[in-house]
């Protein structure tokens, strides 16, 4: 993995020491995370301790006072011991996010300390069982009674879903004013009327405590709005995908470069016909084109980290990259099984893995085929 552009030497040791705590707290324990769909609650805790958690939100709020830079060295770190099973980047790139930029100084002073130490895992709930991109349509309703608002719905495919104690709710506060009747509410997961579904059987990422959530009059005061007004989610939601969209961008570069390094490895050491698979002209061509790929995709990438870090980051361009780098790290992945064999078929080869927690990339933060429709708004 090239170092890249926007890595500083403080980045780096940050680098040397996220790496150390992956491959020591999460590398060893990834095939149960996987059998029991959710990674271990006090994982959450020790990340906290080391400061690997809210490293992009204000020192006064409990945070590392970085930038996404240090999200992003995380990320990709991460993905070096090829686990999906964690969902510490929606935790601490979003979530964290969306309180730091609408909460009021009382919802950022109580609720992001416990982000950043652990004691509190967030996550946001906005797809419903019919409503996946299409955001004006949701149908989960929070309604005024009193000073509370009363909310029902049910939403799914929720991120840190099974272990989440706050909520970034999606729901309409006004029913019959389509993108304007949209807000964001905070609800914690111990109220009554909120439960949790079944953690959700995916083709990949096993381990990821993915659930559906269920809001039955759940009640939680208006205070609990995120914003100073209702009807801002629509416009809160767009201004924060950029940033969601850039960190799955990050973590499928990150993936590719995984691979093919894996890949180059296994095809040096396994021989067929009496010689390693690397020496026939089919694989030396294939590992060339994910390589060439793999180094345009980083460099597309470190060019947005750099715009994103200066505040330059356009809604295409960020559409672009999310597109272009998921869709070409799950050709790389298929590329990359292939020159496995049969074993790339097999869930104990990292390659596997890779290629079926690639194919979710597509989906997720929007649909590629939505990132097209946002480029092509633009031309």
């Amino acid at each position: 993995m090239a170092k890249p552009s926007w890595e500083t030497e403080e980045l780096t040791a940050l680098r040397d020491m996220a790496r150390a705590f992956c491959e020591k707290e999460i590398a060893p324990n990834s095939e149960r995370y996987l059998e029991q769909h959710h990674v271990d609650r006090d994982l959450w805790n020790k990340a906290g301790e080391l400061g690997l958690l809210c490293m992009s939100i204000p020192e006064e709020y409990g945070g590392g006072g970085g930038t996404f830079a240090h999200e992003a060295v995380l990320i990709e770190e991460q993905a070096r011991v090829v686990d999906s099973s964690w969902g510490q980047s929606l935790h601490n790139g979003i979530i964290a996010h969306y309180i730091l930029a609408y909460g009021s100084e009382e919802q950022k002073k109580h609720w992001l300390p416990k982000l950043a130490s652990g004691e509190v895992v967030g996550a946001i709930a906005m797809t419903e069982p019919g409503t996946g991109s299409d955001l004006q349509s949701v149908k989960t309703k929070a309604v005024k009674d009193g000073d509370d608002y009363v909310i029902d719905g049910n939403k799914t495919f929720i991120t840190n879903g099974g272990q989440a104690d706050l909520v970034i709710t999606v729901v309409k506060t006004d029913t019959s004013a389509g993108a304007k009747g949209i807000s964001l509410v905070l609800v914690e997961t111990d109220r009554e009327g909120f439960s949790r579904g079944r953690i959700l059987d995916k083709v990949g990422m096993k381990g990821q405590d993915t659930a559906e959530l269920n809001y039955s009059g759940v009640r939680v005061p208006q205070s609990n709005l995120l914003g100073e007004e209702e009807g801002l989610g629509f416009i809160q939601l767009m201004t924060q995908l950029p940033q969601e969209r850039l960190i799955i961008a990050v973590a499928a570069v990150a993936g590719m470069e995984i691979a093919l390094e894996k890949t180059i490895e296994y095809t040096k050491d396994r021989t067929a016909f009496g010689k390693p698979i690397f020496a026939f002209q089919n694989t030396k061509f294939k590992l060339a084109e994910v390589a060439t790929d793999a180094h345009i995709g980083r460099v597309f990438v470190d060019d947005c980290i750099e715009k994103h870090l200066r505040g330059e980051l356009d809604i295409p361009t960020v559409a672009m990259a999310k597109y272009w780098t998921t869709d070409t790290a799950m050709k790389a992945a298929d590329t990359c099984l292939q020159l496995f064999g049969g074993y790339g078929y097999m869930n104990e080869y990292p390659i596997a893995r890779l290629w079926a927690d690639n194919r979710v990339q597509l989906i997720y933060g929007g649909t590629n085929e939505i990132m097209k429709e946002i480029i092509s708004r633009s031309l």
